[in-house]
């Protein structure tokens, strides 16, 4: 019986991997669930789930979801971000599913890699921010990294029993979210209702803003370089708008593998907590008979956030940190009609410009580097 913690269990990665749990209660449990400001779903899982422990990240809920969890003497009630670090380094924990969303994931994740936890990695800020520093961890602590994004759990899936062969390339696949067909104008007029409207996945909000203006992909090509040892040259992003070839690879015999399947986050999920093994899963089955399969390049002058990504990967060192935190205040700002859709992308290319830049950094450089890009953004939000 493997005890799964989740980090995140009440977002759309987290809840979905509850159902995974669900579906397989004679192989999974969940020993820790964690949620940032949603005390009352997390208390109301913590009553069907019967984890050892919760975290409320925010404090300002902590007596809230003590309240509700009287009932619950056996259920340890923890708050605060230490709180998260120290949870996942409990000792029944097999696996954790890094599912928080943003920089606040990073810390956590590195305390369960130095516990030498399997880690589910759904979180891939993680990468973006400090791929280096994770990876190197990964490898002196033994900790096995599992990617749950379905872009990199296909790559991942087409790798297994290839051993040492040669990547010619990844094929990355992306929807295109839905302004695809957009024109530059159309973008100058788009709301955040509009961007929250996308086409093939329900995800949560901040992701599925990223997804629309390909900032998401931007972020998972950086993703995709720390995971599997493949340079940028070597990762082309290709808009898919049906997501049922979740990825490839293209190996240096002209052969390509790749996954597909109907989009549904469950299976990625249920792949990591079951790798090697494929499990049966309660979900919709792929009709190949019912659409085409289309494939376009990207227009990385419409959407610039790709383009911004790659520049980043070039860079190196922290830049990945300074568009990622630029980005965070972004999103968020445009899901409050602070600022426009193309704002978002102008905002994060000044920020890169302006913050200090550090060839080498370290966590320390990357804590100070993630605040001064978001004071930065949101200066020049508010200054706009």
């Amino acid at each position: 019986m493997k005890q799964i913690c989740i980090l995140g269990s009440t977002g759309s990665i987290g809840t979905q991997g509850l159902d995974v749990i669900s579906q397989h209660p004679d192989l999974y449990e969940a020993y820790a669930l964690t949620a940032n400001n949603h005390w009352q779903l997390l208390a109301e899982q913590a009553h069907k789930y019967h984890p050892a422990a919760v975290v409320i990240a925010n404090e300002d809920h902590y007596q809230e979801l003590t309240d509700a969890l009287s009932d619950m003497p056996d259920v340890k009630v923890y708050a605060g971000s230490q709180a998260l670090n120290e949870i996942v380094e409990a000792g029944p924990i097999d696996m954790v599913l890094t599912a928080m969303v943003g920089f606040a994931g990073l810390a956590p994740t590195i305390h369960a890699i130095k516990a030498h936890k399997t880690i589910c990695l759904a979180n891939k800020e993680t990468l973006v921010v400090a791929g280096e520093l994770i990876t190197k961890l990964a490898v002196e602590n033994q900790s096995y990294i599992l990617p749950v994004d379905s872009e990199h759990s296909a790559i991942f899936q087409s790798l297994v029993g290839e051993d040492d062969n040669e990547i010619e390339k990844i094929l990355l696949t992306c929807s295109g979210g839905p302004f695809r067909t957009f024109t530059h104008d159309q973008l100058k007029h788009v709301t955040a209702a509009d961007a929250l409207k996308h086409p093939t996945w329900e995800m949560g909000a901040k992701i599925t803003i990223d997804s629309a203006s390909l900032m998401n992909k931007g972020f998972e090509v950086m993703e995709a370089r720390w995971l599997f040892g493949v340079p940028a040259s070597k990762i082309q992003v290709l808009i898919h708008p049906q997501s049922i070839l979740h990825s490839a690879v293209q190996f240096v015999d002209g052969a390509v593998k790749g996954q597909l399947g109907v989009p549904d986050m469950r299976l990625p999920i249920q792949y990591a907590f079951s790798f090697p093994k494929r499990l049966h899963l309660n979900s919709a089955r792929l009709d190949l008979f019912k659409q085409p399969l289309e494939f376009f390049e990207p227009d990385v002058e419409k959407f610039k956030c790709l383009a911004m990504a790659y520049e980043a990967i070039h860079k190196g060192g922290n830049m990945p940190c300074i568009v990622n935190a630029a980005n965070e205040i972004v999103n968020a700002a445009f899901r409050r009609g602070e600022c426009s859709f193309l704002d978002m992308g102008d905002i994060i290319e000044k920020t890169m410009q302006r913050a200090t830049f550090d060839a080498n950094p370290d966590y320390d450089v990357y804590v100070k580097t993630d605040a001064e890009a978001r004071k930065i953004a949101s200066s020049l939000i508010h200054n706009s």
